[in-house]
């Protein structure tokens, strides 16, 4: 399982939201390019990028933040936040994201998510799927779009799509486990998919559960800046 570490950008600083509330927010290190080099200290390979400020603006925001940590790491690293236009996922690449996420623009504007997958691989696009009770949020998680997500799953898998990072609102920074139920669910209904598992993680035993299922990935935000899993931890699972 892979171990990709969030870095969450507000004010250029890398902070971290609960549930999607940007009142609820905790900044944890005014220089993210620190907290990514540290991850790599310990073999880390991967990150995930959020800019919370090109989500609310629909459009990248901290392209200067992605730059830095492109030129300043070897990680691979993938970028979402008002990634919505053409302009703005050959902005994100040339800054150094090796994947984009599409959230609610896979959403609102299938044919452009299409467009992306055709043109730059299924290997770059990850698609976002935002989740409460198997329907999609979208637009920050503050909009219900009432799809469901298995129709959702289902119409990108069609398309092509290899990468999917699942994110239940409900579970998100509030340390109380991921939605194992759902992920489990997820795998037995499309079982190729690379399914990044996102929200909830509080402990090792939580990623050495998610390990067991066989979940491609895991995104690990709160429980690392709280002091909950270490960084050597997180190595281990190399």
């Amino acid at each position: 399982m892979k171990i990709i570490p969030a870095i969450d950008i507000i004010g250029g600083k890398a902070v971290r939201l609960t549930q999607g509330d940007y009142n609820q927010k905790t900044e944890y290190n005014d220089d993210p390019l620190a907290v990514a080099q540290a991850f790599e200290s310990v073999g880390i390979d991967r990150l995930h990028v959020v800019d919370l400020e090109g989500a609310k603006a629909s459009k990248p925001i901290n392209l200067g933040i992605l730059e830095s940590i492109s030129k300043g790491t070897e990680l691979k690293i993938d970028f979402g936040g008002g990634v919505k236009s053409n302009a703005s996922i050959q902005e994100v690449l040339e800054a150094g994201a090796h994947q984009v996420t599409a959230g609610s623009i896979a959403v609102k504007d299938k044919s452009l998510v299409k467009e992306w997958i055709d043109q730059y691989g299924p290997e770059t696009i990850i698609l976002g799927a935002d989740v409460q009770d198997e329907k999609i949020a979208i637009n920050g998680w503050q909009e219900d779009s009432g799809i469901d997500l298995f129709e959702f799953l289902s119409e990108y898998a069609e398309l092509g799509i290899s990468y999917c990072i699942c994110t239940d609102v409900s579970k998100d920074g509030l340390l109380q486990g991921p939605s194992f139920d759902l992920y489990e669910k997820i795998m037995k209904v499309f079982p190729s998919l690379k399914l990044i598992a996102s929200g909830g993680v509080s402990s090792m035993e939580d990623l050495s559960r998610l390990e067991q299922m066989d979940i491609y990935g895991t995104i690990v935000g709160k429980a690392y800046y709280e002091g909950r899993i270490s960084l050597e931890e997180l190595a281990s699972f190399k």
